[in-house]
């Protein structure tokens, strides 16, 4: 598993329980989007985004993975056909 710990958390502080739920969140994303290791800066956009959720007071992973796939799946609908 992958850490989340890498990317920027800020000024709060997450408990280990909080941490592991939001590495698991980013695992799992970061599979069902198929991106490589090396794709650092989808990487770190999601990784950012699940802080950013998390900071709002979600610390279920499965919730987490959700709602950053949910907001994937609306980004790709947005973009133009071809791009």
């Amino acid at each position: 598993m992958a850490s989340i710990i890498p990317f920027p958390i800020g000024e709060c502080a997450f408990d280990p329980k909080d941490v592991s739920a939001m590495s698991t969140a980013f695992d799992e994303v970061c599979k069902a989007l198929g991106l490589p290791a090396d794709a650092a800066t989808a990487r770190e956009v999601i990784a950012v985004r699940i802080i950013e959720l998390a900071k709002c007071g979600e610390r279920r992973s499965t919730l987490l993975r959700d709602h950053v796939l949910r907001e994937a799946e609306e980004f790709n609908r947005q973009q133009p056909a071809g791009v």
